[in-house]
């Protein structure tokens, strides 16, 4: 099977996916006329990534920006240096059987594998701040301290590895008490929430609505806000006792922190609602509690929903406007992904959320740390999303998935240094 036949075979998949992702989300499967064309030119955009992956590999190893270390500032200290820049993207796994949100030994060997494979930034699945916060009941958390131990040999192992790792901190909010996203239970049916008399519980939210097309959620207090804000710094204290090196806040994909962003969500009436100023509070509170708690000399990040892609939700200019914020208050690294809440009407295809990370990283000083996420599927576009600018690192997910290695086979396509383990010696390629 020739190389271009397998990628053509790559397209229908993740045309595949991108069906089955925006029917289980609620969205309509149905595509615009321009989202149409941008499928039927699929073929020729893969076929300029093996292109710019056979250009790149001709290049000497001290020319790919890809594999070229970095350092991540700190507000004190010499920074997070990576060894790379390929990041590892957070990615739920579904794998808490006694819903208790200890990591278990499917976290140690499955992000011990990508520490195995080159990746230079580990990032966990969301770990829920609050047992309540929860995308799932099968979901990691970090709310109390057994959980923190189950944490702490996984990031001894991946440090062992060469590699450093960053916990995302999250709460689901109003998406939160649903099914995990997995293919045994959605065969059993058992998909969106999940009834109290089954396990489930009560959740809160910014503002109710029915957006979600969840079990409808609780509008917070300001009591309750503040006891949130609170439990993020909490799970922060205990990322530091799990020797994590980088916190990111999950302030993306419609969870929490997001339902208070975006005006598609938010209709609070109070000081955490109304203008950009209010919807932004809460967040702005959370880093301010977590950066008092967290050394200064580990890093700070985030991972934000660019764009909802609705004219009256949350936008770019946004994004750009708080991001230039929490710079100013000691925060680094920015991760660029999109959307979220309601309907997708955004853009589809590979690299499509790279404009994101471009327009962060041009509104940002050059010592912040901005990935670009979403259909990063090949070295050669990897590379060149670096080299051109758009981003300072690349986060890797599905295609990680698929290949533990996938920093590997990068270094090897474009000619740069591998970091598999020396055990794995015999089966270089």
């Amino acid at each position: 099977m020739t190389e271009q036949t397998l990628i053509d075979n790559d397209i229908a998949t993740v045309e595949a996916e991108w069906d089955n992702d925006t029917t289980r989300s609620g969205v309509s499967a149905d595509r615009t006329v321009a989202e149409d064309a941008k499928l039927q030119g699929r073929g020729q955009e893969n076929r300029a990534l093996v292109e710019g992956d056979k250009k790149w590999q001709q290049m000497p190893a001290d020319a790919t920006a890809l594999f070229t270390p970095v350092t991540i500032p700190t507000r004190s200290g010499s920074g997070l240096t990576l060894r790379n820049r390929v990041v590892l993207a957070p990615m739920c796994q579904y794998a808490i059987d006694k819903t208790d949100g200890v990591p278990t030994d499917w976290h140690l060997v499955h992000l011990g594998s990508m520490a195995n494979g080159g990746f230079s930034l580990i990032v966990t699945e969301a770990a829920a701040v609050t047992a309540e916060g929860r995308i799932s009941d099968r979901d990691a958390g970090i709310w109390n301290d057994e959980q923190a131990a189950g944490w702490k040999r996984i990031t001894d192992y991946v440090h062992s590895h060469g590699a450093a790792i960053a916990i995302q901190l999250a709460h689901a909010g109003a998406k939160a008490s649903t099914y995990g996203w997995l293919k045994d239970l959605e065969t059993e049916g058992k998909v969106g929430s999940i009834p109290e008399n089954m396990g489930g519980w009560a959740t809160v939210t910014s503002t109710p609505s029915d957006i979600y097309g969840l079990e409808p959620a609780v509008e917070m207090t300001k009591e309750q806000i503040a006891v949130s804000v609170q439990s993020w710094a909490e799970a922060a204290k205990r990322a530091d006792a799990a020797g994590f090196d980088m916190i990111q806040i999950h302030a993306a994909h419609g969870y929490l922190i997001h339902q208070f962003l975006s005006p598609l969500s938010n209709k609070r009436t109070d000081q955490y609602g109304g203008s950009w100023e209010n919807r932004t509070r809460y967040l702005r509170e959370i880093v301010h509690a977590v950066a008092a708690v967290w050394p200064d000399d580990k890093a700070l990040g985030i991972r934000f929903s660019g764009e909802d892609w609705v004219e009256d939700g949350w936008r770019t200019a946004d994004t750009i406007k708080l991001a230039q914020e929490l710079y100013s208050h000691g925060m680094r690294a920015f991760d660029l992904s999109s959307a979220g809440i309601g309907p997708y009407y955004g853009p589809n295809g590979f690299g499509y959320q790279v404009p994101l990370a471009q327009a962060v990283k041009q509104s940002l000083p050059d010592d912040a740390f901005v990935t670009a996420v979403g259909k990063i599927t090949e070295a050669g576009q990897a590379e060149q999303i670096l080299v051109t600018g758009q981003a300072d690192g690349v986060s890797i997910a599905r295609a990680a998935l698929g290949d533990p290695q996938w920093p590997n086979r990068a270094a090897q396509k474009l000619g740069a240094t591998k970091a598999h383990p020396a055990h794995y010696w015999q089966g270089r390629w």
